[in-house]
């Protein structure tokens, strides 16, 4: 696909450094509990690490108590959703829609109103 911000795989890893790298382009997943967001609850903005778009507001954000920073819902049309089939499971990929950087995925378990749960890599998202 193409995105908003393109880049060579050598401009992602000099700006990205390795882990975020992994995360990002290769579709990579940080260990659970590991993440400098999961147990973050300030009030503000997640954005995209790679290209700073905003994604997720923290109000959004609540303790699903699977090691991962979750999100009920999305900034409108900040996320693309694609079908993964990868793992020998079905799910849905959750993508930045203005660089393509891979997030997490998005299931239909969350305990709010929306019934969904946007499972994110802390090291795909910064916070402002």
């Amino acid at each position: 696909m193409k995105y908003k911000v393109d880049k060579s795989e050598a401009e992602w890893i000099a700006q990205l450094g390795i882990e975020k790298y992994k995360i990002l382009r290769q579709k990579g997943t940080e260990y659970p509990h590991s993440g400098a967001y999961n147990l973050h609850y300030e009030n503000g903005t997640y954005v995209c690490a790679g290209c700073q778009e905003p994604l997720f507001e923290s109000t959004s954000k609540f303790d699903a108590h699977c090691g991962w920073p979750s999100f009920d819902e999305s900034i409108s049309g900040k996320v693309e959703y694609i079908k993964d089939s990868t793992h020998g499971m079905i799910r849905t990929e959750i993508v930045c829609a203005n660089c393509g950087g891979h997030l997490g995925h998005i299931f239909n378990d969350g305990p709010t109103k929306t019934g969904q749960r946007y499972c994110v890599n802390s090291l795909s998202i910064d916070f402002k």
